[in-house]
């Protein structure tokens, strides 16, 4: 099939499929130990395992942790790579995922949208700026009291339409076509239990990013810290020149941080942070969770070491107290493996031009699964799902750039076939 006539595809069934899967909630919790976090993230697991066999994809299988694979088998002669479309089925823990009540704002024309069941959640068009961009588009918002699940429902909407068009019409020669989707990646757990050797994918992409017409090759490097302070406690009633609160240690090294630079508040672009994000703990100890981040790997260290250097000076204060400083990693820039491969991210660009926009590629202030996956040993992109303020009731996404995001899909398995 050309990419005229791909192009010329109209019935999509990605809108419909994104209302239905966003009303089951599969919001994830970090607190639980079990994969996936929470059981309910399998209701939509099953019912996806269901459409996918139900399409004549007959491998289609969830495993005992949530993870659902399956392949489009090869309808062409040449010795094509194995792509793999990913997304995650989780919604973030930030805000609500029961019961979502999807809104379609048809022909959409530039207006304020206030959802109905909260009147003080309005999305703003001077505050939303690819709104600009969705005159006469169907808008899709949650009612206001939950986020809509845009992340990442709308990228698995988009794989599950591909694969049924893929299904539907033969003419569009691919090679083999994984697909993998994820519990747990709103907590960093989306790739823990991923089995590569079973997905058996040579390169991938996952939907999973914003504006319509952009694909990421770059990521956060990212780190976890641990401060744990060590205080004195004694009785209260009798503490004058004896008590050392880990409490008030702890407040003091947050407030030592720098305030105009190295914080969320105060960076953008590639500029790195350090990030307070829980503290717990009593007067005898305190623990403080920071978050470490950085387009460039290396710098990692040296925030880390600024980091403990303001610990280590506010809790020299205390001659009684003791501190302990660890660091993990959690992923890794992407990009460090993906520049390995340009012709993923090559293709990827020509499969958003041909689906007839201006291709934009972008670095991530944040991470994917494909971070990881990409280090696993799966060099995987990100190209845009079209959803926007993820992660809060103000979430949105338009039918008509999800429908843009399987024509990419498509776009990219002809690529593959038609370069091999």
């Amino acid at each position: 099939m050309s990419t005229f006539e791909i192009n010329n595809i109209s019935d999509f069934s990605v809108s419909e499929r994104f209302q239905r899967y966003v009303q089951i909630d599969t919001q994830s919790d970090v607190n639980s130990p079990t994969c996936p976090s929470t059981e309910k993230q399998k209701n939509l697991g099953k019912l996806l395992v269901e459409e996918l066999l139900s399409l004549g994809i007959s491998d289609a299988a969830m495993d005992e942790n949530g993870y659902i694979y399956a392949t489009i088998p090869s309808n062409t002669s040449k010795n094509v790579p194995v792509i793999c479309f990913c997304s995650h089925m989780d919604t973030s823990p930030d805000s609500s995922g029961k019961d979502v009540k999807p809104l379609v704002h048809r022909n959409y024309q530039g207006q304020d949208l206030v959802l109905p069941d909260d009147n003080s959640i309005v999305i703003k068009y001077a505050e939303h700026p690819d709104l600009a961009n969705q005159i006469g588009n169907d808008v899709i918002t949650a009612s206001g009291t939950t986020l809509l699940g845009a992340d990442d429902k709308a990228g698995i909407a988009e794989i599950m339409d591909a694969a049924r068009l893929l299904m539907k019409h033969p003419e569009i020669k691919h090679g083999d076509i994984k697909i993998l989707f994820t519990p747990d990646e709103e907590i960093g757990r989306g790739v823990d239990k991923a089995d590569l050797k079973r997905l058996a994918a040579d390169f991938a992409y996952t939907m999973d990013g914003e504006k319509a017409g952009t694909i990421e090759d770059e990521t956060f490097s990212a780190d976890g810290a641990t401060l744990t302070i060590h205080g004195v406690s004694v009785h209260p009633g009798f503490a004058k020149g004896k008590m050392q609160s880990a409490i008030k240690i702890a407040s003091a090294v947050i407030d030592a941080l720098p305030k105009d630079r190295l914080s969320p508040e105060s960076t953008n672009k590639k500029d790195g942070f350090v990030h307070p994000v829980n503290i717990s703990g009593s007067v005898e100890k305190a623990e403080i969770q920071f978050i470490i981040r950085d387009h460039a790997t290396a710098n990692l260290k040296k925030h880390e070491d600024e980091l403990e250097a303001i610990a280590k000076s506010v809790v020299e204060r205390y001659p009684n107290c003791t501190y302990t400083f660890t660091v993990k990693e959690q992923y890794r820039n992407m990009k460090e493996v993906l520049d390995q491969y340009p012709e993923i991210m090559e293709i990827g660009m020509e499969a958003i031009t041909r689906a007839g926009m201006v291709a934009e590629r972008r670095s991530i202030r944040g991470g994917t699964d494909g971070s990881r996956l990409s280090f696993m040993g799966l060099p995987c992109p990100n190209i845009f799902a079209g959803g926007h303020a993820f992660h809060g009731k103000q979430e949105w996404v338009s039918a008509q750039d999800m429908e843009k995001a399987v024509k990419t899909i498509l776009h990219v398995v002809s690529l593959w076939e038609e370069k091999a």
